[in-house]
């Protein structure tokens, strides 16, 4: 069961692991925030790719954001270092299978 608790800002809630969250909705602040980083989005873009949120909501995420920018980029860039992480650790899986494969065509 999650439990939310009310933050300061309008449509803004935290989960039972303190995660910063869009009131209503599964969605984390921090995924909409990286869509917006990433992609460029407009508030009016993300709406369209989001439509079950409202432009209230959208705009409470990125003023949420604003207000704690260092500590969600800095999560954001931990975030991004293990996806590098698991990428590389699957890319020396790989070349161990590719190198066993070949050595076993070549017998």
């Amino acid at each position: 069961m999650t439990v939310e608790a009310k933050s300061k800002y309008p449509h803004i809630v935290f989960d039972d692991k303190g995660t910063p969250m869009i009131q209503g909705t599964t969605l984390k602040v921090i995924e909409l925030v990286v869509e917006k980083l990433a992609y460029g989005w407009s508030s009016e873009e993300l709406y369209f790719q989001h439509p079950y949120l409202t432009l209230g909501q959208i705009h409470a995420t990125l003023a949420y954001y604003w207000d704690h920018a260092d500590e969600l980029d800095n999560e954001i860039a931990e975030r991004l270092k293990k996806v590098e992480e698991l990428q590389n650790e699957a890319k020396q899986r790989q070349s161990l299978l590719v190198a066993r494969l070949k050595a076993k065509a070549a017998l």
